[in-house]
């Protein structure tokens, strides 16, 4: 069906309530609402990145699929929040949800920039330059989208699409921060605690191949 938009307010949101698809009026507080909500706030993020992305220089070609990929990540993002949106007893034969292709789609994303990248050794400090920064603020935001649609499943009929899809995405954001910074040649900060314990831990391991090799010696000299 085609979307028409003639009016942007309606007053009927005065008194905290707003509709579902169907017509069934809620709290703007429902978890419904929350899910929803903050999928939409994870689109606005991504439109962010958009836009930092276009104005940044560096690596033409790259830029341009990165943004074709989140461009159509912000279509998919409306389609998930039309079905959170939608209680089960709305549902109607031939409306969408998110299911396994759109997972699938995801991964194969991930598996070609993955391919472009060096294994970690840390976790990285959130940072880079600003589209990588700013795909790490998308990511904790879809996160959030996860844990929001977690809980309305405690409470309400939903199927696993929506949570498999938001974590399967947070992943890909995560990954694409780290794919256009290595084109754009920037540096990764890394976590450095653990690096500082694995280095204590071979310094250690090595002491006594050190102190074992030096023994002969010593008993040469006597």
């Amino acid at each position: 069906m085609a979307i028409r938009i003639t009016r942007v307010y309606t007053r009927r949101g005065d008194r905290g309530e707003t509709d579902l698809v169907g017509g069934a009026r809620v709290p703007k507080d429902h978890a419904r609402i929350d899910a929803y909500g903050t999928v939409d706030e994870l689109n606005a993020a991504l439109g962010v990145v958009r836009a930092f992305n276009a104005a940044d220089g560096g690596h033409v070609p790259v830029r341009r699929e990165l943004d074709a990929v989140l461009r159509k990540l912000q279509s998919e993002l409306f389609d998930l929040g039309a079905e959170l949106a939608t209680p089960p007893a709305s549902f109607v034969q031939g409306m969408f949800r998110v299911g396994d292709a759109e997972v699938a789609a995801l991964e194969a994303v991930m598996d070609r920039c993955q391919a472009d990248l060096e294994p970690l050794k840390s976790f990285i400090l959130p940072g880079g330059g600003r589209t990588s920064a700013l795909l790490h603020v998308a990511r904790t935001v879809c996160r959030r989208a996860e844990r929001d649609v977690l809980r309305l499943m405690r409470v309400e009929q939903l199927g696993t699409g929506p949570l498999r899809y938001l974590n399967r995405l947070s992943d890909l954001l995560f990954v694409l921060s780290r794919w256009i910074g290595r084109h754009q040649r920037e540096r990764e900060f890394l976590w450095e605690r653990p690096l500082e314990r694995e280095a204590a831990l071979r310094a250690a391991r090595a002491t006594p191949r050190k102190r074992a090799a030096s023994r002969p010696a010593a008993r040469k000299r006597r």
